[in-house]
């Protein structure tokens, strides 16, 4: 007998792990909602005060930058393309024959 696991405030999608893909969990409700987090228990997790702090201070600085390298790496790296077709949502049905 299987044992299904129902979490709340999160759904299964691909993420990358260096050159890899890996199922990881994003958050569909609360101060992380659409973020993408390696495990639901992170989706609830108390806020680090100082490192957002220090990424709001960092993205004030380079964020036009970051946002520039992240294009590149989510359009050239085969990883990240990838992705793309895995997080689609399937179409229901199947292949008709």
């Amino acid at each position: 007998m299987q044992v299904l696991e129902v979490i709340e405030g999160v759904t299964r999608v691909w993420s990358r792990k260096g050159g890899t893909q890996t199922r990881k969990y994003r958050c569909t409700s609360g101060i992380r909602k659409g973020q993408v987090r390696s495990s639901p228990a992170a989706c609830n997790a108390p806020l680090n005060i100082r490192k957002s702090t220090n990424l709001k201070r960092t993205k004030h600085r380079r964020g036009a930058r970051m946002a520039v390298k992240s294009q590149i790496t989510k359009r050239v790296n085969p990883a990240s393309t990838r992705l793309r077709t895995l997080n689609k949502p399937k179409k229901p049905g199947g292949r008709k024959i």
